[in-house]
């Protein structure tokens, strides 16, 4: 069963980013017409087949079939967003390598100068083996967001936008 996407404009060009002045296969989509689109992407389960149902309330007047020049653009667009979250992950797990491989070494570094000090002979003795133990500990937070928290949502968006980039799409004109 497919889910649909509707969007109502006056005219097609709506659809796409005034500014770019690409082809038309090639535009961007202007930025409230894709927010739109993924957050009702996002609103249908992960494993629906999604269809893009665009409504004109005139007729296209461009050249050529409509409904495949619009689904070669958003087809392009959503394909070269889903690859820009894709490097976004891999520069992401990067950072998060070398981020660990700091904080292990930092943290071994901590305990070593922990253990260095004489048991708490002084006061300040304990107060510094603390501190170390904690500071090092804290050396890994960068780590462990990255491996817990931020790194799927990076991917999941990836998720919807290849939904997007193989969604069909239909446009319905006026007859003119």
């Amino acid at each position: 069963m497919q889910h649909l996407i509707e969007v109502k404009l006056a005219e097609l060009n709506q659809l796409f980013n005034s500014m770019d002045p690409s082809p038309f296969r090639e535009r961007d989509l202007d930025p409230r017409a894709e927010e739109f689109i993924v957050a009702w992407a996002q609103e249908h389960p992960q494993q629906a087949e999604l269809k893009l149902l665009i409504h004109l309330t005139r007729p296209y007047s461009g050249g050529g079939d409509a409904t495949l020049a619009v689904q070669m653009a958003v087809r392009h667009y959503f394909a070269d967003l889903a690859g820009l979250k894709w490097r976004e992950f891999r520069r992401l797990m990067r950072e998060g390598r070398t981020a660990m491989l700091i904080g292990v070494c930092f943290i071994a570094l901590c305990q070593l100068g922990a253990g260095l000090l004489a048991p708490a002979s002084e006061p300040w003795h304990s107060m510094v083996r603390e501190g170390l133990t904690v500071g090092g500990w804290v050396a890994l937070w960068r780590p462990l967001e990255i491996y817990l928290y931020l790194w799927w949502p990076i991917l999941r968006l990836r998720r919807t936008y290849l939904r997007l980039a193989a969604m069909e799409v239909e446009v319905i004109q006026p007859e003119a």
